[in-house]
């Protein structure tokens, strides 16, 4: 199958030079025949083709190296950092046309990219520095005497400390996952005992940390988890361990955006694939936005819509669906925000059995 590209176009490199070879022979074979019927001697003819032929090829060369000459300078400023300017050649219908429009690509590319490096640096300095400030009040407290180094005081501490400790988990995680380390350990499993293992444990630690506040987790009790498996001997193939990083990351994201004594379902059907699943995280919340779709399973994104159980509430740190996108990505699959009358849907498939993709 030839590539897109790689034929003679009309307006291509090739024949534009072809076109000039011809021309070119055209207006020596003229000046000849001219030259013949008229009996204008042959010097004169030699040098009006040489002269046409010149200026022809100059032409054609100027629109050539014109547009390598601009190429040039803005590769030159990307690699010196500036990713802001483009190519305005990409409107060519050639070969040039192309390759400009890979350069301004590129340059799009690595603006996002410098801008998301910039953003992840200045959200994880936000961060680190909440968890540490309060740490450092706590034992300056105790260390000035205002407070004693009581169980409660201790308490506090410890909480902050590990929220420091998942941040910087969460932050590895993304690390390895951006460096292709993680490897899939796949193998079959039944469904309902799984899921119904992450509920508990997603209610266990939230019982837990009922009395700290901005843990990086939800701390709500209030909301019921409700778990749907159809047929409820359904199995499937996949990684546990990152399987359990979605589900968890989604009930997560989903209980902290639900209304007061809420619910939040989870739903898993059999996929169109041996072994395949379907999973559904579903919340009462206010929903997202459809503009904002694209955006939810960015890093440190943490959405448009105010919280449904009053301000001050944990707003997470913004890369829980990150992670749970990657690690649907490693199997092969898909997720998104699918369509709902009321609240949120996330909607995730994993391919199973069948052959997954590149």
């Amino acid at each position: 199958m030839t590539r897109p590209g790689s034929g003679m176009r009309p307006f291509s490199i090739k024949a534009k030079l072809g076109t000039l070879v011809v021309v070119s022979v055209f207006i020596t074979t003229g000046l000849l025949i001219v030259a013949l019927r008229t009996r204008t001697e042959f010097q004169f003819i030699t040098v009006f083709s040489v002269i046409a032929t010149l200026l022809i090829t100059q032409f054609v060369a100027h629109g050539l190296t014109a547009p390598l000459d601009e190429m040039r300078a803005v590769a030159r400023s990307i690699s010196h950092g500036d990713y802001t300017r483009r190519v305005s050649g990409a409107g060519r219908r050639d070969e040039l046309g192309d390759l400009a429009q890979t350069i301004n690509r590129m340059a799009d590319d690595l603006e996002a990219e410098d801008r998301h490096r910039k953003e992840l640096v200045a959200n994880v300095s936000h961060e680190l520095r909440t968890p540490i400030a309060a740490l450092r009040a706590v034992l300056e407290n105790v260390v000035d005497g205002v407070s004693a180094a009581d169980p409660e005081t201790m308490h506090t501490a410890l909480k902050q400390t590990e929220r420091l400790g998942r941040l910087v988990e969460t932050l590895l995680d993304l690390s390895r996952l951006d460096n292709g380390v993680v490897t899939l350990k796949a193998r079959r499993f039944e469904v309902w005992p799984y899921l119904s293992g992450v509920l508990k444990e997603a209610n266990l630690a939230a019982s837990q940390r009922r009395l700290s506040s901005g843990s990086g987790n939800h701390s709500r009790t209030d909301v019921h988890l409700h778990l749907d498996v159809s047929p409820p001997e359904l199995t499937a193939h996949a990684d546990a361990e990152r399987l359990h990083q979605v589900v968890a990351n989604l009930i997560d994201n989903a209980v902290r955006h639900s209304p007061p004594h809420g619910r939040v379902t989870v739903l898993a059907r059999r996929g169109p694939y041996p072994e395949s699943l379907v999973l559904e995280v579903i919340d009462e919340g206010p929903g997202i936005p459809e503009a904002e779709r694209y955006r939810v399973f960015e890093r440190f994104n943490r959405g448009q819509s105010p919280s449904p159980h009053g301000p001050g509430s944990d707003g997470g740190t913004g890369l829980g669906l990150a992670i749970a996108r990657w690690a649907v990505d490693l199997h092969g699959g898909r997720i998104g925000v699918a369509e709902s009358t009321r609240g949120c849907r996330i909607q995730v498939t994993l391919p199973g059995l069948s052959e997954r993709r590149d």
